[in-house]
């Protein structure tokens, strides 16, 4: 007779013993589980540790590590070696610049040190010689931001010309650079600028502006000023605001549009607008911001070789106008003047974050230029007035 009771009980019994296998198959890949995973993940994290200290190293000496190399020198130039430490040329940041520089506002002396740098620290520098086209048509803007941006890297490209917007049409824009000066003593440069040249030759403005007749080119400035001629009036007059606006119409009309959108575009898209009055500041925040193209420019700029080139940028037969003729000038200037506030607070915000101690006063009279201080100082009388007939004057 069969036993049914041990046969139920090994039936039983089979499941459990089973079970007991199974559990401790499970046990043990549990167990190995995180064994093999921590050791892969600290794998992982030494590898990543290592790479970004190699990376460390790499930036800081500006090449490959010192280590890497000893162990190449040691171990052969064997091919993956060879493939391991990049041979590259590792582009500096940032490596496309321009600086639409404006007209009589030191940008030949900033020219001639840039030439001396670009030979030195070895970047491409393109100078265009186009000085009457600072509005482009859309085909001349897209054909010029073509050439800019197939410039080989690191460039810095400059020229006369309104702001570029490179976004527009769907392009990385490039970091912006600038200085500017103030207002009237930038008129007063170009006036005599055009009719009599400068140091460099006594014939140079004959050369630029051949047909100027005798009347216009000897035409006394208060006259120029007082009787309204186009060349001493609005809209001839709004020229800096104009070169951070940008290439849109209504940039060209004076107003309260054109100037806020020069600040935007000031704030968005210019890493410095200096001031020509602060020129070692701005070159020491060059220098500082953009070293791989600006580096040693003060000690370039304070040589006595460069001074002996630079003197010879300065404006000749320069004459200041009558105080009537200036408060008129100032108050057609006025959006200029409003411009050249705005620039002049960043530029000065700018020094005291890098370190930089303003040499000049926080009054407010102190942004105008040292002739129209003396004018308000002597005729005791504020020189724009409360209301706004200005507006109204050409």
């Amino acid at each position: 007779m069969k036993n049914h009771n041990n046969s139920s009980r090994l039936d039983n019994e089979k499941p459990n013993h089973i079970k007991e296998k199974n559990c401790k198959k499970s046990e043990g890949i549990s167990a190995a589980l995180p064994r093999c995973a921590l050791r892969d993940y600290a794998f992982c994290m030494a590898t990543l540790f290592l790479f970004c200290l190699g990376s460390l190293i790499y930036q800081l000496n500006g090449g490959p590590p010192k280590l890497l190399l000893e162990v190449r020198e040691y171990l052969g130039k064997t091919l993956f070696l060879s493939l391991f430490i990049c041979h590259c040329v590792v582009l500096p940041f940032p490596s496309q610049v321009v600086y639409n520089r404006v007209g009589k506002c030191g940008s030949r002396t900033v020219l001639l040190l840039l030439k001396s740098l670009s030979e030195r620290h070895s970047f491409t520098l393109v100078s265009s010689d186009i000085h009457n086209r600072t509005r482009l048509t859309k085909h001349e803007q897209v054909d010029l931001i073509n050439n800019i941006t197939h410039l080989p890297q690191p460039y810095l490209y400059t020229r006369h010309m309104h702001f570029l917007n490179f976004t527009r049409f769907k392009t990385e824009q490039p970091v912006h650079i600038n200085i500017i000066r103030d207002p009237i003593s930038r008129f007063l440069s170009n006036y005599f600028f055009r009719r009599f040249g400068d140091f460099r030759g006594e014939q140079n403005h004959l050369v630029r502006t051949p047909r100027m007749k005798d009347d216009e080119r000897y035409l006394d400035i208060n006259v120029c000023i007082l009787e309204n001629y186009p060349e001493c009036s609005n809209p001839r007059v709004f020229y800096i605001v104009p070169y951070f606006c940008g290439q849109h119409p209504k940039c060209r009309e004076p107003g309260v549009w054109a100037l806020e959108r020069a600040k935007q575009v000031v704030q968005e898209n210019f890493l410095l607008v200096g001031i020509l009055e602060e020129l070692e500041d701005v070159l020491l925040l060059l220098e500082r911001l953009l070293p791989h193209y600006f580096s040693d420019v003060l000690a370039i700029y304070k040589s006595p070789a460069f001074w002996r080139m630079g003197n010879l940028t300065g404006t000749v037969r320069k004459a200041t106008p009558t105080p009537a003729a200036l408060r008129v000038l100032y108050k057609r200037m006025r959006y200029e003047y409003d411009f050249y506030a705005f620039v002049r607070e960043q530029f000065h915000l700018l020094k005291r974050k890098i370190g930089l101690r303003s040499s000049s006063s926080s009054d407010s009279s102190s942004s105008l230029p040292s002739f129209l201080r003396e004018l308000e100082r002597s005729t005791q009388q504020p020189l724009l007035d409360d209301d706004n007939s200005w507006f109204n004057q050409p």
